[in-house]
């Protein structure tokens, strides 16, 4: 089996997107968590704020630095010019959250992994700021849900 990211000698290669056409690419991906109803019966209006500021606002700019910054997280992944995030959270019940991070470049290389970086870090940003309510909150899963403009579009 081949892999991209293995060289002739079988050792770790960044891959060469050189020859590949610039194409708009965008990805979503979505991270479910259990809050648990003690943490979400203090919000109001979608929004707690805490000693640490307010929760799902700082969440989101937590996602967008971290879709930034993907490429210092994850070894083979290029440093890419992003031309647009936008991380929406929602309380989809009395005990658990979605966030959703849509990423989009005009590039060489997909944001998959941009947008999976952005829902976890938002992810665990809501966790860091509520854990003084409750500590059995569960980043429960976190998934590839969309991605559009490279070889293959996905749909999850």
């Amino acid at each position: 089996m081949d892999f991209s990211h293995i060289n002739k000698k079988n050792q770790p290669k960044m891959v060469n997107v050189g020859d590949k056409k610039i194409t708009k690419r965008k990805a979503l991906a979505r991270a479910t968590m259990f809050l648990g109803s003690e943490v979400i019966s203090h919000f109001e209006n979608n929004e707690l704020l805490t000693k640490k500021g307010p929760v799902f606002q700082t969440a989101i700019i937590a996602g967008i630095q971290a879709v930034k910054k993907t490429s210092d997280l994850i070894p083979m992944c290029h440093p890419l010019l992003i031309q647009g995030v936008d991380i929406d959270i929602e309380i989809i019940n009395q005990e658990e959250i979605e966030i959703n991070c849509s990423v989009e470049i005009e590039g060489k290389t997909g944001v998959e992994m941009e947008a999976l970086t952005g829902a976890n870090v938002a992810a665990l940003t809501v966790y860091d700021m509520c854990k003084s309510i409750s500590q059995k909150m569960v980043i429960k899963e976190v998934k590839l849900i969309e991605k559009t403009g490279g070889k293959s579009d996905i749909k999850n």
